[in-house]
């Protein structure tokens, strides 16, 4: 089956609360609107997640509200001393207190936890902004500071829809934009790390849907400058039904390239290059990992595991247009997310 692009606003819950209008987009054309779901809200996932690069360091920052529970994460991974330090507050039976947008292009989400603070805020033209304050983020140390996401210029996203076939009332809408510029300081202790633009890259990820009983997800992002170009990518795959449309883009100077199916070829050491090539041919890079992270929750029947590897991507893709771009360390991250309910 061919993938369906979709080049107008359309609603992903139909009037009987079924999901509907399944495909891909460069535009965030999906609407949301969860009052129209039958599903129990202990089934609806709703998550924003930004992950920031700079030559020394990597920050994630999510908010994630999966219904039997909710989590506020911030990591700070280091490859100079190649230290990893994570900080998370868990909501038991969220279900919906945390007031996520529907919308991924307005809005904002504030968590405040007692003295712990996080709050992501959407600007006109498509510009965000991060605020953070915890002071006891780990090791007895802070972590404190504002960044702001910029993007370039018509810049375009992936958009998805997929549905699942075994469970028809599960879906995931989804929208990956790995083209932000960062500049900001975030201070962890008395150690500032600054990101400066064509030097600093934001990757904003955002998620709403119901869940199926099981998940298996992949996922893998990338971006950078290289020969003075803005160079991303976004690729992944789960156990949803990808054939209206998959998860995977090549962007240039944000502009969007789409791709087929790209197969995920995992190393049987830890810490060993990943390697990825897509049925057309038109995507093969390898991703050197260097460092890695953990998560397992779990809540009754509930739980959550995932495990993050930081590094660096090369290889090439083939454009739209036919022509042929090698790429070469884009600093990125690749995941594998494993979910039950």
């Amino acid at each position: 089956m061919p993938q369906i692009e979709v080049t107008e606003a359309s609603s992903i819950v139909g009037e009987l609360g079924r999901p509907q209008n399944f495909g891909w987009a460069k535009l965030p054309f999906f609407t949301f609107d969860r009052g129209l779901l039958t599903a129990p809200r202990r089934r609806m996932g709703e998550s924003d997640r930004y992950v920031l690069m700079s030559p020394s360091h990597t920050v994630v920052f999510e908010i994630l509200d999966d219904g039997y529970q909710g989590y506020m994460w911030a990591s700070v991974i280091s490859f100079k001393d190649k230290k990893r330090s994570t900080h998370v507050l868990r909501t038991p039976f969220s279900l919906g207190s945390f007031n996520m947008p529907s919308d991924s292009e307005a809005g904002s989400i504030k968590l405040k936890h007692r003295k712990d603070f996080l709050n992501f805020a959407v600007m006109d033209k498509g510009i965000r902004i991060i605020k953070v304050d915890i002071p006891k983020f780990s090791r007895g140390l802070s972590l404190r500071g504002e960044v702001v996401l910029i993007p370039p210029p018509d810049s375009q996203s992936l958009a998805t829809n997929m549905p699942w076939r075994a469970d028809a009332g599960a879906f995931c809408c989804s929208r990956r934009s790995p083209c932000y510029s960062v500049e900001g300081v975030i201070q962890l202790g008395t150690t500032e790390l600054t990101f400066m633009r064509d030097s600093g890259w934001g990757i904003f990820d955002w998620n709403r849907g119901v869940r199926p009983r099981k998940d298996l997800r992949f996922w893998a992002a990338g971006s950078g400058l290289f020969a003075g170009r803005q160079t991303a990518f976004s690729v992944g795959h789960s156990s949803a039904d990808s054939s209206h449309g998959t998860e995977n883009a090549f962007f240039l100077d944000g502009a969007l390239h789409k791709l087929d199916q790209v197969t995920f070829h995992l190393p049987s050491r830890r810490l060993a290059p990943w390697r990825f090539t897509s049925n057309d041919n038109r995507l093969e890079m390898t991703f050197t990992p260097k460092q890695e992270r953990d998560e397992n929750y779990q809540i009754f029947l509930y739980s959550l595991k995932r495990r993050q590897l930081f590094g660096s991507f090369s290889g090439r893709v083939t454009l739209d247009s036919g022509d042929e771009f090698e790429f070469r360390n884009i600093a990125g991250f690749a995941e594998r997310r494993k979910s039950r309910l």
